[in-house]
């Protein structure tokens, strides 16, 4: 059947989308990761070696010392533990008062080198942002790789050992990812409120693991997600899916407004998507910003329009998509 296009993102506002005041830095230290998931918009794996620098890295830690409005640093990867500057980050980040949120595949902590991870979270009271993407194991190894599924159990029952799920100083958060499309019948990820109940019975009565909360997140067509709609020949269908949900109550919710996201060579985003699709935030007279320029300028909010594209809808399709989760119940 013959495809009408896709509405461009911008067109479908009623006004440009606009960032807010800047609190939130996320930060992908790199591609580095110990995993390749099917699913991985970054496109991780072991065999990548781009990351930080010592220069950057110097540079994210001034900013971070010098913007008391920065209230959150998200670091993500790659795997971020892997990555050149993890931890000076972590250590300035909390120095200078802010949550820090670690975005963890779990198995990480199982690798030779890392494995005082789940100590040095506690000790410095980082969020833990998990990936779980199902409770049961064959689909979880599906996207994941073979044994996945077993050491995250592991690492669950190690860090509740330690308090995190327990402590309220120590969150553990899990994300749910929905399973990639194979035909066209396409799903929007399952009520929050109601998978994260399902989440905790099963584990608590399973693996006796307890954790925080539950975060569904959208499968963006982005990296190894387009990849594969791509092949499968699904990426227009899975496009015109996405827009025909979209949700106008999203839009005030969504993360791409308060955030800055910043690769490893210190150029800045709107959002990681538009980081890994190389589509940089600009300032009003379309110049490209990097981590110097802001401390050049000394301001965060020199940004006024968010950059947009088609896969935008999956971040407003349904209940909304953000790294915190499902954005709006209606």
């Amino acid at each position: 059947m013959l495809q009408t296009a896709i509405t461009p993102f911008h067109q479908q506002l009623n006004s440009p989308l606009t960032k807010k005041e800047i609190n939130v830095l996320q930060i992908n230290l790199g591609k580095r990761c110990n995993l390749a998931c099917n699913h991985c918009h970054v496109e991780a794996s072991p065999k990548r070696t781009e990351e930080l620098t010592p220069e950057i890295c110097q540079q994210l830690i001034t900013l971070i010392e010098r913007f008391p409005e920065i209230k959150t640093v998200d670091l993500t990867g790659g795997a971020p533990e892997m990555n050149y500057g993890f931890k000076p980050l972590v250590e300035a980040a909390r120095k200078a008062s802010k949550q820090v949120i670690v975005r963890s595949n779990l198995t990480i902590y199982f690798v030779e080198g890392f494995e005082d991870l789940p100590d040095f979270f506690a000790q410095h009271q980082v969020k833990i942002v998990a990936s779980l993407p199902c409770y049961l194991a064959d689909n979880v190894d599906k996207m994941r790789g073979d044994g996945v599924f077993d050491q995250s159990i592991k690492a669950l029952q190690w860090l509740n050992k330690i308090g995190y799920g327990q402590n309220p100083d120590l969150v553990l958060d899990l994300v749910y990812n929905p399973p990639l499309p194979n035909g066209e019948d396409f799903s929007l990820t399952p009520a929050q409120e109601n998978l994260e109940k399902a989440y905790k019975t099963f584990l608590v009565e399973k693996f006796d693991i307890r954790f925080n909360h539950l975060f569904t997140i959208t499968n963006i067509p982005v990296g190894r997600t387009k990849f594969h709609l791509e092949r499968k020949q699904l990426y227009s269908s899975y496009l015109h899916f996405l827009e025909s949900h979209f949700n106008a109550n999203t839009i005030d919710g969504l993360m791409c407004r308060e955030q800055l996201s910043i690769d490893y060579l210190g150029n800045i985003y709107d959002c990681d998507f538009n980081q890994m699709m190389n589509l940089p935030a600009k300032t009003s007279n379309g110049e490209k910003l990097t981590v110097s320029k802001l401390l050049e300028v000394g301001s965060l909010d020199i940004i006024y329009e968010i950059q947009t594209a088609e896969y935008c809808y999956g971040c407003t399709a349904g209940c909304g998509s953000s790294c915190g989760g499902a954005i709006s119940i209606n």
